[in-house]
């Protein structure tokens, strides 16, 4: 069960104990990527940017899964295995412009919904991944 945000940005709570904690917070962040990549593989809005990928979604569910724990304040996978994310650099191959960063958005933002997020919560969550969306934009 998710924590109810009472005022958001007034707490010192990270996203990963708003999302579980030590308890539940792996398996919610496993929950919201793997329904991200559902909706992006299967969701007509979302078919450019599914392009982007390879095929098979594998790899990239597990490295946003490792990235999205330790940016929310959980143990920080990522790091661990591949080091400094240098997120812009990775995704440079990639024409990543306002219409893909919007569907990425797009798809984060329906997988809280379908996965029942606190109002607050994924309203906090989604300003703060706008940013990194944005910032990935490279066109």
């Amino acid at each position: 069960m998710l924590k109810k945000v009472e005022e958001v940005g007034s707490s010192k709570s990270t996203f990963f104990e708003l999302l579980g904690g030590e308890e539940r917070g792996v398996e919610n962040v496993r929950n919201l990527v793997e329904t991200f990549y559902d909706i992006m593989d299967s969701d007509v809005k979302a078919k450019p940017l599914r392009a982007m990928h390879q095929p098979d979604l594998t790899e990239a569910r597990e490295k946003l899964f490792m990235f999205l724990t330790g940016w929310t304040g959980g143990p920080q996978l990522y790091i661990e295995r591949y080091g400094h994310p240098m997120l812009r650099r990775r995704h440079l191959p990639f024409a990543v412009d306002e219409s893909a960063r919007d569907q990425w958005m797009y798809c984060m933002i329906k997988a809280m919904h379908q996965l029942g997020f606190e109002d607050q919560l994924m309203a906090k969550l989604a300003e703060q991944l706008y940013g990194v969306a944005d910032f990935m934009r490279n066109q």
